[in-house]
């Protein structure tokens, strides 16, 4: 018997042989305009009378395995349906031969319509009138365009569109679907202006550090990709994943947990930053301070801390992490070592104003640690307006800078610290300006030796600040 490539008439075909008790090895099924088989229409016409039944799942599955382009399928198919009037309950068995070929089967179908759901890409052409038309090109294994149909209708019920096939053409204008004859990708379009953008929004989209290529290609099949504006991307971007997942994991941050509690509301009666009079005014102030990008993503503002009668102030950079969360200066590792160092040297840093050039904590994100992050000349600029309040109130003896920024931001000295340490400086209004290292440049030294002979030689300048500032001493032990 000689049936069309996809046919419903096969279910015909097939009963019209059951009815007549024809079993199955006694057909011979073709497919297309082959040679009359071994049995002519007399065998189809010959019986009738037979009652046929069958469950409902051996409709459905069919229904799949008929769209299938094996050859065998009729066989298969036909050989179930005589089955199934003895044994009912064939389907149930899994192990069995035909219900295992005929699961395959239906599989198939099912992943071919996936692919072709997932993998079908329409390009704009003109549609002649002036109006907008869509044509797709897409290679399925199996007849399944018309079970298939309904998706694409309903998804883009609106578009006019084409998909071309080597097995037919679906066709939409918004109001019919109509099946066509095969096409050849040579009647497709190539690409449309669109093409371009999307191709840029999956570059951008593109995670190196998820790639699976393995994965991938078995979800998205080699095979496909020829159809695939954006295939011409994908094996560049996997080329450079491993760069880019390294250098993610090197500098990009992972999103910001801010902790900064709710932005403080302005003290009204410090809101003229002029009318400010006394230390206590300056640091309510400064809690709500805006002057520079810093305090977004800072946790507050620490100020100064130390009496206000202070003989010495010492300046530093910037607050660190454990400032920043605490909100009180020199607390963090660098803090204890300038403790200790204070202690070597025989001063109380109880007696000393401790501060910082800048008041907000300046960082990058590397995963979920805050580094350290020098701030610029404008952020230290910005600030500098607090450090003078601070310095005005205090009224310190001697000024200390710790560090490069902490001496640039006093006395505006743009050059090294090594040729500034040591020697007698002065601030604008006067008041003498001695400059040593941060303690943190103490923490960063990797040679233990290098660290002990720095460490010395720091204590030894808070020993001459003690010698210019005797009461900054410890008291002596009864």
């Amino acid at each position: 018997m000689l049936i069309p490539p996809i046919s419903r008439a096969g279910a015909a075909f097939a009963r019209r042989f059951a009815q007549a008790s024809a079993a199955p090895s006694a057909i011979d099924w073709r497919i297309g305009d082959g040679e009359t088989g071994l049995f002519g229409e007399d065998v189809v016409a010959g019986g009738e009378g037979r009652a046929l039944s069958v469950p409902r799942a051996f409709i459905a599955l069919a229904q799949q395995v008929i769209c299938h382009s094996d050859p065998a399928r009729f066989d298969l198919l036909y050989r179930l349906l005589w089955r199934l009037q003895e044994e009912r309950e064939l389907l149930q068995i899994a192990s069995d031969h035909d219900v295992h070929r005929a699961e395959a089967l239906a599989r198939s179908i099912r992943r071919d319509m996936h692919k072709m759901t997932a993998f079908v890409r329409f390009r704009e052409v003109d549609d002649g009138e002036g109006g907008e038309a869509f044509v797709a090109w897409f290679e399925p294994e199996h007849h399944i365009l018309e079970r298939v149909a309904p998706f694409f209708v309903e998804r883009f019920t609106t578009m006019h569109w084409t998909i071309l096939t080597p097995r037919g053409t679906l066709l939409w204008d918004g109001r019919e679907l109509r099946l066509g004859k095969a096409a050849t990708r040579a009647q497709a379009p190539t690409s449309d202006a669109m093409e371009e953008w999307w191709r840029t929004y999956y570059a951008s989209i593109f995670n190196p550090a998820r790639l699976k290529p393995k994965a991938m290609k078995a979800e998205m099949p080699v095979k496909y990709w020829r159809n695939l504006p954006e295939a011409e991307l994908i094996s560049p971007l996997i080329a450079d994943a491993a760069r880019r997942t390294q250098e993610m994991i090197m500098s990009a941050p992972t999103s910001p947990q801010r902790r900064r509690p709710a932005t403080a509301a302005s003290d009204p009666a410090v809101s003229d930053l002029s009318a400010i009079e006394s230390w206590e005014e300056a640091a309510s102030a400064a809690r709500s301070c805006r002057r520079c990008d810093l305090w977004c993503d800072a946790t507050q503002t620490v100020f100064g801390e130390g009496p206000r009668s202070a003989r010495v102030a010492f300046v530093g950079e910037q607050p660190g992490d454990q400032e920043d969360l605490a909100g009180k200066p020199f607390i963090g590792p660098a803090g204890k070592v300038f403790d200790r160092a204070m202690a070597d040297a025989g001063l109380d840093r109880s007696r000393a104003y401790v501060t910082n050039a800048v008041k907000h904590f300046k960082f990058q994100l590397r995963g979920k640690r805050r580094i350290h992050e020098k701030p610029n000349a404008g952020e230290v600029k910005a600030c500098r307006f607090w450090l003078d309040l601070e310095l005005g109130f205090v009224k310190p003896q001697l000024v200390v800078a710790l560090g490069a920024t902490a001496l640039k931001a006093l006395s505006g000295h743009a050059g090294s610290l090594t040729a500034a340490r040591g020697r007698e400086l002065a601030l604008p209004d006067g008041t003498p300006l001695l400059a040593t290292v941060h303690p943190s440049y103490l923490l960063r030294l990797p040679e233990e030796e290098a660290k002990e002979a720095e460490t010395r030689r720091f204590i030894a300048d808070l020993k001459q600040i003690g010698s210019l500032v005797p009461g900054l001493r410890l008291p002596k032990a009864a």
